[in-house]
């Protein structure tokens, strides 16, 4: 059984008590896309899903905060490495689990935006072919509409 706290309350936790709660998704779902403009919310939430990540899709939003980090980073060597690490956390939790199609959107989302010259590009129309054939499986209201958003 998950006892799901507020976030209010899990961040006055000590760290080692905070260790043992998963980071709640839909948390992470509602401030995603704030992510990608708001460098202190893209930080909060890698800080959470590094510390705790339980799950191919903890991963995977883990890998899409890190490539977004990039956007927020200074130096272009930073740039490159954190978007790589991100890159590679995606890549692994799409290989366990490639019919998770949260999965599967994080991964188009960054694709889709991604900077050519990163060519990370490659799967983009499996992908979104993917997401339209399996969306109606989705049973968070959260992720449905940043699919449609996306989509």
């Amino acid at each position: 059984m998950k006892i799901m706290l507020p976030i209010a309350v899990i961040c006055m936790l000590p760290s080692t008590v905070q260790n043992s709660f998963s980071v709640d998704l839909e948390f992470v779902r509602k401030n995603f896309k704030q992510a990608t403009s708001n460098k202190k919310t893209c930080q909060m939430l890698i800080e959470k899903l590094e510390k705790n990540t339980t799950s191919n899709v903890h991963l995977a939003y883990l890998g899409a905060l890190q490539a977004i980090w990039a956007k927020h980073a200074f130096s272009p060597a930073t740039k490159l490495k954190t978007f790589n690490k991100g890159k590679q956390n995606l890549e692994k939790a799409v290989k366990n689990e490639p019919n998770n199609v949260e999965i599967r959107f994080l991964r188009l989302t960054i694709q889709q935006n991604a900077p050519f010259f990163l060519n990370y590009d490659q799967n983009i129309a499996t992908d979104k072919a993917f997401i339209l054939k399996n969306k109606n499986a989705i049973s968070s209201v959260t992720l449905q509409q940043l699919i449609n958003k996306i989509l």
